[in-house]
């Protein structure tokens, strides 16, 4: 008996010993508010990473064209690091809308990268491949027109309330415009309500109000509105007529990478793969995802995708170097369930961001129903973090809005890491290089 019972006992003490194996990521639907459209479209998915009895609770929103998958690898890293927290990475309802089947057979490895490129983009130059992806037809989806902020936040607070059962403290986060939403969330009025009793802290990456983006006014507002119901509901990054495909090409890009790093690119010679992602040289497929987005020789206008992450070598592979090594870059793009691209993202939620830019009462925000109207009331501590993309906007709109509001200065952090990180680089560098995993965990530490 006794001889049976001293393996069980290590083996339990092993068990307990290691409680970072114990928990996968699991990704869970949340019923949604109701919104324009059919009601099968009304929830939200929320990928939950950390350890099952936290009673603290991280909900990060993705920025534009974000999914939830941006979250994934610093989410691991952060859970890590600070005891009895959870992460709450968010994906907005259209993720609904994608078809990403091919992927998970190439990430699973019965498909290769080059026929989930078929698949996806493969067809529109070479009809004869079958079977093959099925866009969507933006008549059909008018009604997106809609999913605003309004819609966002509604869906927000069904995940906030989800989080916050059985008395869990809810710190509220995001990146770039997910950012924005943090603030506006905490603005927001919920019928008398603020929403900043639901949460304990917020954490802005790379976004925010009062000046971090744009401020287009009400007649350009109205324009941009206006426009939608010719060019259709969805944003078209990088202008190919092909809203999706931004998604599409992220994500391969990444599963090639990871799937084959040094072998010769796949998308190199695709005809519709824009020419300015497209190096002189032959490349690896490590090497063409790092020059379609290292800082360094990613257009200018594409911002939004940078990364630090080295140099394209002479022999065409990629060259490690700054802070995001390109193997986390793969990874981060190459993922399902929870994928990192928003492929049907409503352009809607920027104009609405945008018009709420001064988190306060205006001609636009009447015109919207945007009902930012509680800054002032505001008193939970702030986290923000500032990367090279706003040239300073993002640490003047937070200390904007902690002149403005309750918030405890002396509770609060404002890190300018511009000098060193692009925008995509707090969500794929490594921990010994990343800015932000070092100086959010203390914050996150810091909120009973």
């Amino acid at each position: 008996m006794r001889r049976h019972l001293v393996p069980a006992l290590l083996a339990l003490g092993l068990l307990a010993a290691a409680p970072a194996a114990a928990h996968a990521d699991t990704t869970f639907s949340v019923k949604g508010a109701p919104a324009p459209g059919p009601a099968k479209y009304d929830k939200v998915f929320v990928t939950r990473i950390g350890p099952a009895g936290a009673r603290k609770v991280l909900v990060l929103v993705p920025g534009t064209n974000g999914g939830a998958g941006d979250f994934t690898l610093v989410g691991r890293d952060i859970v890590k690091r600070v005891p009895g927290l959870q992460v709450w990475a968010m994906d907005r309802r259209e993720q609904a809308l994608e078809d990403t089947s091919v992927f998970e057979q190439a990430l699973a490895g019965t498909k290769t990268p080059q026929q989930a490129l078929d698949y996806y983009l493969g067809w529109i130059a070479d009809p004869k491949i079958q079977p093959h992806y099925q866009p969507l037809d933006k008549a059909n989806f008018a009604f997106m027109d809609d999913w605003g902020l309004k819609v966002q936040i509604a869906d927000l607070r069904r995940v906030i309330a989800a989080a916050r059962r059985g008395g869990r403290t809810v710190i509220l986060g995001g990146h770039s415009l997910g950012g924005s939403v943090t603030v506006a969330y905490a603005s927001w009025d919920f019928d008398g309500r603020p929403g900043y009793k639901d949460i304990a802290g917020m954490v802005c990456i790379d976004g925010g109000l009062l000046g971090s983006f744009d401020h287009a006014g009400l007649a350009r507002t109205k324009q941009r509105i206006a426009a939608l119901k010719t060019q259709g509901p969805w944003l078209d990054l990088l202008g190919l007529g092909l809203p999706w495909a931004t998604g599409a090409f992220a994500e391969l890009g990444g599963l090639a990478a990871l799937k084959d790093p040094t072998g010769p690119s796949v998308g190199q010679a695709f005809p519709l793969l824009p020419s300015e992602f497209k190096p002189s040289i032959p490349a690896t497929n490590r090497g063409l995802l790092g020059y379609a987005l290292d800082d360094s020789t990613s257009p200018a206008a594409l911002a939004l995708i940078h990364v630090r992450a080295g140099h394209l070598g002479a022999n065409g592979d990629w060259v490690d170097g700054e802070v995001s090594p390109i193997e986390r870059v793969a990874r981060l793009f190459a993922q399902e369930p929870a994928n990192a691209v928003d492929w049907y993202y409503p352009t809607r939620l920027n104009i609405d961001v945008d018009a709420a830019n001064s988190a306060t009462r205006n001609a636009e925000t009447t015109a919207l129903g945007l009902r930012v109207f509680d800054r002032r009331g505001v008193n939970v501590p702030l986290y923000a973090f500032q990367t090279s993309l706003t040239h300073g906007g993002v640490l003047r709109g937070a200390r904007a809005f902690i002149r403005g509001s309750r918030i405890p200065r002396r509770r609060s952090v404002l890190v300018d890491a511009s000098a060193t990180t692009s925008h995509l680089d707090p969500l794929t560098a490594a921990p010994a290089t990343n800015a932000f995993l070092k100086t959010v965990v203390p914050f996150l530490k810091s909120i009973r």
